[in-house]
C-alpha cells in the first residue's frame, strides 16, 4: 500500500501565473516577507545575508523601511526565483533547520529574538503544517458519559467546540445570539472593525488569504467565524438564541446542571460533567444612568445594539462616549448626519497606522495563496511588534519623576511620539488640541489605532467635541453641567461594557452553593485565569487576568487556554477522575503575584482615571500583566500537583 502524501497547506498552492503577472503582484507585497519566502523556494539562505535587508520594524510598517531602490532590486531577484519555482512544478520546499529559522526570524524583525520565544513562534507559525495545539482523541469508552456545556459561541466558544469535537467529547454550545462570532456578531455599528492585524487575528490553524482589509470590518470578521464553523460542522451542537441563566454543581453525582432560557421563553436544564465558560469580557453593554434619559423622545441605543432601522441622514446625533467604538462610529456617520455632537469624558491616546482602513491588494492575496510560507512569515511580522514589546512602555519605573504624565523614559518617548502625531493633524486648531491630547501617561488606557480619520472628523463643520460633563437629558437635547443645551434627534451610547462584572449576570453555584459573582465581587480571580477552587470541572476562557492591553491577540490567548482545558479534560477522563479543581494555595499565589505585577504597570497608576479596566477601588483584576511567552509556557499542559482530584 502506498502512503498518501499531503502537501503542507502553508507551502503554497501550485500556480501557472505568467512572468508579467508575477511582476505586477510583487509591487503589492511586503518585501521583507517576500525575501524569506524566496529562501524556502530556492533553499538559498545567502539571499538574506547580503546588503538587501530591512532597516527596522515598528508596529504596522511591513516594508522594513527599505528604500525604493532596494525593494526594486529584491523584486528583480524574486521574479527569477519564483519563475524557476513555477517552472519546476512548485515543489514543496524542504524543511529548514531550526538554526536557520531562528536566523530568519531575527533578520525579519531586525533585532534578537530570544531563544525562549522560538518554540512559541514556531508553534504559532506551523511551518511544518502541523497544528500542535490540536486535541488528541480520548478513549471512547471513557468519554461516553462526559458531556460538556460551552457557554458562548464567539471566537473562544467556537474554538472550544472544534477542540472538543477533535477529542470525541460530546458537547453543547449555548449561545444567546442568533449566530456565531460573539462580539463580531453583536457589534454591527457603522465602522466596526478589528484593531489587530487580520493576518494574525485569526486561528493559527485557519489562516486565510481572502481578507479584503488588513484590519477587517465586522461583516467580514463574522463571515470568517461562520466559515470556520461550517468547515468543522459545529452548528449542529449549538443552541442559538438561548441564554444560560444558572449553573449549579451537584456533588452527589459530580455534574453541573445548567439552566437555559430558550428563544421561546421556556426554561430547560442541561446536565454536564464539565462547563467551559467562553463568555467575553466585552459582552454586556454599559449604559450610564443619566437624569432624564428615559424622557428622550427620539431613538436611543447602545453601540453594540445598533438599531439599523433608524435613518441617521440629516439628523442631529448625540454620541455619548468616544472610546474604541465611538472612535470608529464618528468618522463613518459624520458625512451623513446634519450634526454630530460627541461627548467625551477622557481623551484617548492613539498611534499612527496608515494601513488601518487599507484594502488588501490582489498581489498580497496572490502571494498569500501561492508563495511558500509567505502568509506564515507575514503573520510573524505583524505578531512580533505586539508580542511583549508593549509591556516595556507600560512598565512603571518607580524612580521616574512626575508620573502624572509618564511612568518611565520609554513611556515618555511614547507620549511624545503620540502627541506629535495628534498635534501634527491640527496645527491650526489649538482649542481642539487642548481637548484631544490626553493628560495621563501613554498606553494607560486602551490605545486606539488611527489613520487620521478621527481628528479629520472632529474638524468638520457639522461635528463638535464636548468635554464638559453631562448634567441631564431632555426630550430633544443633551444638557451639560455648564447649562449648555445640545439639540439631538438620536442618542448613541458608545459607553463600553461591564468589563469588571465577569460572568455576569449568570448565577454560577459551586460545591457549597456559593454564587461565584458574590465570592468574586469586584475582585475576580482564577488560577491562570482558567480554574477556580470550589467550582469543580469549571473552566474559563477569557477569564480573570487574561484580557490583553499591551498587544497580542485574544485568539492567541484562547488557543493557549483551550489547549490547557483540553489537557485537563484528558486528565479527568483518562484518569477516571470525577472532579478536578485547583488548590486554594495555587490560586491565591497566582492572584497575589498577578496583582503585584499589575501594580507595576501603567494601567494601575492613580493618574489614569475613568478607566474601564479599573473597579471601584481603582484595582485591575481583568487584565494580564504577563508576557505572552510566559502565559504560553504556563498553559502548555496542566501540572496535576496544582489540582485536587476526586
Amino acid at each position: 500500500m502506498v502512503a498518501r502524501v499531503v502537501r503542507n497547506p502553508h507551502a503554497g498552492q501550485p500556480f501557472t501565473t505568467t512572468d508579467d503577472e508575477i511582476a505586477e503582484a510583487l509591487l503589492d507585497v511586503s518585501i521583507p516577507t517576500l525575501m524569506l519566502s524566496l529562501v524556502h523556494m530556492s533553499a538559498d539562505p545567502e539571499l538574506i545575508r547580503g546588503a538587501l535587508k530591512p532597516a527596522g520594524l515598528f508596529l504596522n510598517e511591513v516594508q522594513g523601511y527599505m528604500s525604493e531602490e532596494d525593494k526594486a532590486a529584491v523584486r528583480k531577484i524574486a521574479l527569477e526565483v519564483i519563475a524557476d519555482y513555477r517552472d519546476r512544478g512548485c515543489p514543496e520546499p524542504e524543511p529548514v533547520s531550526p538554526e536557520l529559522l531562528h536566523e530568519m526570524m531575527q533578520w525579519l524583525v531586525c533585532e534578537p529574538v530570544p531563544a525562549e520565544y522560538v518554540p512559541m513562534v514556531l508553534e504559532e507559525m506551523e511551518l511544518d503544517g502541523r497544528d500542535a495545539r490540536a486535541t488528541g482523541e480520548v478513549h471512547e469508552a471513557a468519554r461516553e458519559d462526559f458531556g460538556v456545556v460551552v457557554i458562548g459561541c464567539g471566537e473562544s466558544g467556537l474554538l472550544a467546540g472544534i477542540r472538543l469535537k477533535e477529542a470525541g467529547i460530546p458537547f453543547t454550545i449555548v449561545e444567546k445570539n442568533a449566530g456565531v462570532g460573539g462580539t463580531w456578531y453583536q457589534n454591527s455599528y457603522p465602522g466596526a472593525r478589528v484593531d489587530v492585524g487580520n493576518h494574525f487575528y485569526c486561528y493559527s490553524f485557519e489562516p486565510t488569504d481572502h481578507w479584503t482589509h488588513f484590519f477587517a470590518e465586522q461583516p467580514e470578521l463574522q463571515a470568517y467565524f461562520q466559515g470556520v464553523m461550517d468547515k468543522y460542522d459545529i452548528a449542529p451542537h449549538v443552541l442559538w438564541e438561548t441564554e444560560v441563566t444558572e449553573a449549579s454543581w451537584r456533588d452527589a453525582d459530580a455534574t453541573w446542571r445548567v439552566r437555559v432560557l430558550g428563544r421561546d421563553g421556556t426554561t430547560t436544564e442541561l446536565t454536564a460533567r464539565a462547563v467551559i465558560s467562553a463568555v467575553g469580557q466585552l459582552d454586556r453593554p454599559h449604559v450610564p444612568l443619566i437624569d432624564g434619559q428615559h424622557d428622550f423622545a427620539g431613538p436611543a441605543f447602545h453601540s453594540s445594539q445598533w438599531d439599523h432601522s433608524v435613518d441617521l441622514r440629516d439628523k442631529k446625533v448625540a454620541m455619548i462616549g468616544a472610546g474604541a467604538s465611538g472612535f470608529q462610529i464618528a468618522p463613518t456617520i459624520a458625512p451623513d448626519v446634519n450634526r454630530l455632537t460627541v461627548f467625551q469624558r477622557t481623551a484617548q491616546w492613539m498611534f499612527p497606522n496608515p494601513n488601518y482602513h487599507e484594502r488588501v491588494g490582489p498581489g498580497v492575496q496572490w502571494a498569500l495563496r501561492h508563495l511558500p510560507f509567505y502568509g506564515r512569515w507575514y503573520r510573524f511580522l505583524i505578531f512580533w511588534p505586539g508580542c511583549d514589546k508593549g509591556l516595556d512602555a507600560a512598565r512603571v519605573d518607580p524612580d521616574y519623576p512626575d508620573q502624572q504624565k509618564a511612568v518611565s523614559e520609554i513611556n515618555e518617548i511614547t507620549r511624545i511620539m503620540f502627541t506629535e502625531w495628534i498635534t501634527s493633524q491640527i496645527n491650526d486648531k489649538p482649542e481642539l488640541a487642548a481637548k484631544v491630547v490626553p493628560d495621563y501617561p501613554a498606553t494607560g488606557k486602551r490605545t486606539l489605532q488611527d489613520n487620521g480619520s478621527w481628528l479629520k472628523t472632529l474638524t468638520r463643520d457639522n461635528v463638535e467635541l464636548v468635554r464638559t460633563g453631562i448634567d441631564h437629558i431632555e426630550a430633544d437635547a443633551v444638557v451639560t453641567e455648564d447649562g449648555h443645551r445640545y439639540p439631538a434627534d438620536i442618542i448613541v451610547y458608545a459607553t463600553g461594557f461591564e468589563h469588571t462584572k465577569m460572568l455576569w449576570p449568570m448565577t454560577i453555584r459551586g460545591r457549597d452553593g456559593e454564587i461565584l459573582s458574590e465570592r468574586w465581587g469586584e475582585r475576580p480571580s482564577a488560577y491562570l485565569g482558567i480554574t477556580i477552587p470550589g467550582y469543580p470541572n469549571f473552566f474559563c476562557m477569557n477569564g480573570p487576568g487574561t484580557w490583553l492591553a499591551s498587544g497580542g491577540s485574544l485568539i492567541f490567548h484562547s488557543e493557549c487556554q483551550m489547549r490547557y482545558i483540553s489537557e485537563c479534560l484528558e486528565l479527568l477522563i483518562e484518569g477516571r477522575h470525577a472532579t478536578m479543581e485547583p488548590t486554594v494555595e495555587k490560586t491565591k499565589d497566582w492572584h497575589e503575584r498577578s496583582q503585584a505585577e499589575m501594580a507595576k504597570m501603567v494601567w494601575s497608576q492613580p493618574s489614569v482615571k475613568h478607566s474601564f479596566f479599573k473597579n471601584s477601588f481603582g484595582e485591575i483584576h481583568t487584565l494580564s500583566p504577563w508576557r505572552l511567552v510566559d502565559y504560553w509556557t504556563w498553559t502548555r499542559e496542566p501540572d496535576p500537583s496544582d489540582f485536587v482530584f476526586r
